[in-house]
């Protein structure tokens, strides 16, 4: 057995999870010792967020429905600039990664602590990731300033979330889990979780895909997506998350129907790289080969397996190439230009992952 040699960093974050937990919302905004809360949100989320306005009565500042994928820095500003206006002195994000996202850019201007009502299974509640898209351009940094302090995972909230939006927001908290088992930083903790966040996400997505009433499968999926942003926050990002943000940022894709459609070709890209990472995803998803099995939990529940399905362009995958492969993540395979133009290639066609890598 090879000797134990690690770094762990515990991110920290208060957590209240359970059916029916989001009546504990303002007894969490007072423990924050926070009284005027703006309440951000999408605009397809705007009767939630008016829900969270209505539960907190005074204590609701406003409401900031502008929340918009891949968090543009226009859009970031002026939530930025309500929030000044307003006086608020915490702020509540309702919804998915678009939103947490905000809340996260908001907190870094103004350093009042963030609340995430997580209603997709995004995950990025849990991390001190955060990204801001200029000139399209999509950029990513790490500070503890824009970490939740406060997550409220109530399952019950995920009901309004379709069938097809909630399987793709599974699978891109998969991808989280699967890079943090090979991450440059990976450690033995940060490997349990990764491994029990790919197992409870895959269930879950099945589940709800058989039923999208099952509020078991939906805590579960909920459960792994909270254990997978865990991950994030604590290792690394390699090839997977690159790819993703250069086709989010460039070329504005959806963010988490991307990352279904990238997953499987990335494990296939570093299956001989990391056997052991490998190994542990293909168990956590019972099946026999990662990359595949990732791939048919896609298929199987009806999500997207090709970016041309998404609305990319053809002729813009070299392009796409060009600045993925320009100023690359840590990665356990080399980055190599060509590879990773061949990986696109298949990701774009649906074929299956590894058709015509070298």
């Amino acid at each position: 057995m090879a000797l134990l040699d690690f770094t762990y960093l515990a991110r920290p974050a208060r957590v209240v999870f359970g059916a029916g937990s989001l009546q504990h919302l303002e007894r969490e905004v007072l423990a924050l010792g926070t009284e005027r809360a703006l309440v951000l949100c999408t605009p397809g989320q705007r009767a939630a967020a008016e829900a969270i306005a209505a539960r907190l009565g005074g204590r609701a500042a406003g409401i900031f429905d502008g929340a918009v994928m891949h968090v543009p820095l226009e859009v970031a500003r002026e939530a930025q600039a309500m929030a000044r206006a307003l006086r608020a002195d915490c702020a509540i994000a309702v919804g998915g990664g678009s939103t947490i996202g905000l809340g996260k850019a908001v907190a870094l201007d103004s350093d009042m602590p963030i609340m995430a009502i997580p209603t997709t299974f995004a995950g990025s509640e849990m991390t001190p990731i955060y990204d801001l898209t200029e000139g399209g351009l999509k950029r990513t940094w790490i500070d503890p300033r824009v970490l939740p302090r406060t997550v409220i995972y109530d399952p019950a909230l995920t009901l309004t979330l379709p069938v097809d939006v909630a399987v793709t927001s599974g699978i891109n908290a998969i991808a989280h889990a699967a890079e943090g088992l090979y991450a440059r930083d990976s450690n033995p903790v940060a490997g349990w979780m990764a491994e029990e966040a790919i197992s409870a996400l895959a269930r879950g997505v099945t589940g709800i895909h058989a039923n999208e009433r099952d509020v078991e499968a939906r805590g579960l999926a909920l459960y792994g997506a909270w254990l997978a942003g865990t991950v994030l926050g604590t290792v690394g990002m390699a090839l997977h998350h690159k790819l993703c943000h250069t086709l989010g940022g460039s070329f504005n894709l959806p963010h988490a129907p991307t990352h279904t459609v990238v997953l499987p070709h990335v494990l296939a890209y570093n299956a001989a790289a990391a056997p052991e990472a490998m190994r542990r995803i293909a168990r956590a998803l019972s099946t026999d080969d990662a990359a595949l099995g990732a791939y048919m939990l896609a298929k199987d529940n009806g999500a997207p397996v090709a970016l041309r399905e998404l609305g990319m362009a053809e002729k813009d995958l070299d392009r796409a190439a060009d600045i993925a492969s320009a100023n690359p993540y840590w990665n356990p395979r080399s980055i190599n230009r060509a590879s990773i133009r061949s990986l696109l290639q298949d990701a774009f066609d649906g074929r299956a992952p590894g058709s015509s890598l070298g």
